[in-house]
């Protein structure tokens, strides 16, 4: 378990030493503050997720994101953020298992009663082609917050931390998204299993 220090420490102030190094693109600062952290933050996750492999992947992610987003993140305590970001992380990969397993068993349940008609399973196909070309008619950032919330079944809190967005927005943006899709899908809407997972 991670026991957090003072925030006045030398370790704090080397964090941000390293961030902010980070933030100017130095590779070797975030080598250096993945050392610091990588033991940590793997035996957190393994944990929780109890896969040795899944629990370095979550660990790896966290990193690479930390570089991508290095020039607009803005963090106090490089210690927090990680292994709350790690929490989320954990979090996002057991939904995506329940979800799976949830759409799995409405999906075999809804396609066992139509296997025997063709019209039926073509309207289903017809139904993912068109929500795929519908969303690609709206802005990049509403098509993220979408799959967030509806593919990968994270809540507005979390994708609002995930893209660094207020919980209004990603509801803005989720809202716009739905409206679009029920507007244009009402033919669709008998095939319910499939249906009320993505549009509920």
């Amino acid at each position: 378990m991670y026991k957090s220090v003072s925030p006045h420490s030398p370790e704090i102030e080397e964090d941000l030493r390293l961030l902010k190094a980070i933030a100017n693109d130095d590779r070797k600062a975030l080598s250096k503050l993945y050392d610091r952290y990588w033991n940590q933050l793997l035996r957190v996750a393994y944990q929780k997720v109890r896969s040795h492999e899944i629990a370095e992947e979550l660990v790896q992610n966290l990193f690479i994101k930390l570089w991508e987003g290095r020039k607009r993140f803005q963090i106090q305590r490089v210690d927090l953020y990680l292994f709350a970001a790690l929490k989320f992380a954990i979090i996002d990969y057991i939904r995506h298992l329940a979800r799976h397993e949830e759409f799995t068993f409405y999906y075999e349940s809804f396609i066992s009663e139509v296997t025997t008609d063709t019209e039926d399973q073509l309207a289903h196909h017809d139904l993912i082609n068109a929500v795929q070309l519908l969303l690609a008619r709206l802005p990049a950032k509403t098509q993220e917050v979408f799959r967030l919330c509806r593919f990968e079944d994270l809540s507005t809190e979390e994708a609002a931390y995930r893209l660094q967005l207020t919980e209004k927005t990603v509801e803005y943006h989720l809202t716009k998204a739905l409206k679009l899709l029920r507007e244009h899908l009402h033919e669709y809407a008998y095939l319910m299993p499939y249906f009320i997972l993505l549009f509920s």
